[in-house]
Parts: C-alpha cells; structure tokens; sequence
C-alpha cells in the first residue's frame, strides 16, 4: 500500500500530510458530492433531499461510516446517497435526473480546480514522484496533501460518470440518449449495471494486470490534472 512505502516510513510529516490528504479529499468530495445533488435537484423542483437535511455541507449529513471505512481498506466507497424524485424535477424525470447525477461529478472537479490553485500558480511545489518522497521539505510536503487531494477528487468525478448503475453516469448517459434508445438503456442499467459494474472493479484489484477502470478513466483523468497542476 502507499501509506507503507519505504519514503513515507522515513519522512513522517509527509506520512501525515498524505493521511491529512486522504482524509480530507474524500470527505470533502464526498460530501460537496452529496449536496451537489441535493442542491441541484432543489434547483429543478425536488425538495425531497432538503426536507431530509440533505441540503447543507454538514458532514454527517452526507458521509456514511462504512462506506468512508471501505474507502480507505479497498479503495471503493460511498457517502449516503441523496434521495431524488426524478419525476418532480423541472426537465422531466430523464433530462432533469441527468442534470442531477452531473451535478455530483462536476463538485469534485470544482473541488480538485479549487485546491490545485497553489500548485497552479506557483505558490507550492509539488512532488513529481512518491519514490523520493523521504527527502521533500517542508513545502514539498504541502504540495503532496494539495496533490494528493487533486487527484482523488479527479478520481473520484471520473469514477462516478462510468455509465454503469449505481453510479451518476448512467442516468447521464440515459439523459442524452434518445428517447427511443433511452428504454433499453435504463433496463439494461437495472438488470445487469451493477453486477457488471462489480465485476469490473474486482478484475481491477486482482493482481493479475488487468485494470479495466484505469483504461477507462485515467486517459481523462491523466488531461484534466496536467491541465489543473500546470504552471
């Protein structure tokens, strides 16, 4: 695992930064994540989530224990997810409920422009690799808690767009199909999305040198963090 790499054992303040990081990045985005779809859907016509509490940045009202704990065991998580009736929403229940499963997504690459901003203009240096991680200084050890938290809150805005049910890219996807094709969409989302999607993730962490989701999503993930961190 990365927290137990030879270079954070021998330089602990950077040990520390990168628990701080990981931390903080996924129970900010988890919970600007959450109440991003709370408020959009507010926004469109459905109080459902605010009348549950749903719409405010407090992190009990977003972050689920287990879901957090498995974050940080197996890398795959999730927050309490926000109640929605799609068929309130202004846009109808297909385009609105789109809207609203981007809204998620969208929060977290808000989230990681937003905390790349130091990097970005120079007031941080980063660290450009965690193999010498035990010879940062001070400033280096900050811009790995802002990388660290980059790239997560990247991760985890392209992770959730896979057009896979339970996650926010399949109500996009079916947003934008046409109607005609958006039936068989949804009923192939409710009958096979989540075992497919299961699947892919358990390949993914077999070590036998298949990582379907890293196919997926790190092409667009490697683009948006040059563009975040570039200075």
């Amino acid at each position: 695992m990365l927290l137990f790499r030879s270079g954070f054992l021998d330089n602990p303040p950077a040990l520390l930064a990168l628990v701080a990081a990981l931390l903080v990045s996924y129970g900010v985005g988890i919970v600007f994540h959450e109440f991003s779809h709370a408020w959009s859907a507010y926004e469109l016509g459905d109080d459902t989530a605010a009348r549950q509490g749903r719409l405010s940045l407090r992190p009990s009202a977003h972050l689920d224990p287990l879901g957090l704990l498995s974050l940080f065991i197996v890398g795959l998580g999730w927050g309490r997810p926000t109640p929605v009736n799609n068929a309130r929403l202004r846009y109808g229940p297909r385009h609105g409920g789109a809207l609203v499963s981007f809204a998620g997504p969208a929060s977290n690459f808000v989230v990681a422009a937003a905390f790349a901003l130091p990097l970005r203009l120079g007031w941080v240096d980063g660290v450009t690799t965690f193999d010498n991680i035990a010879d940062a200084d001070g400033e280096q050890v900050i811009g790995l808690f802002i990388q660290t938290t980059v790239f997560i809150n990247v991760i985890l805005g392209f992770f959730n767009l896979i057009p896979l049910n339970p996650l926010d890219g399949a109500s996009v996807v079916g947003g934008i199909l046409p109607r005609a094709a958006a039936g068989p969409w949804f009923n192939f989302q409710r009958r096979y999305g989540t075992p497919v999607l299961a699947t892919i993730v358990l390949i993914s962490w077999l070590p036998i040198g298949l990582n379907p989701i890293g196919w997926v999503i790190g092409p667009f993930a490697d683009e948006l963090l040059q563009f975040l961190v570039a200075t």
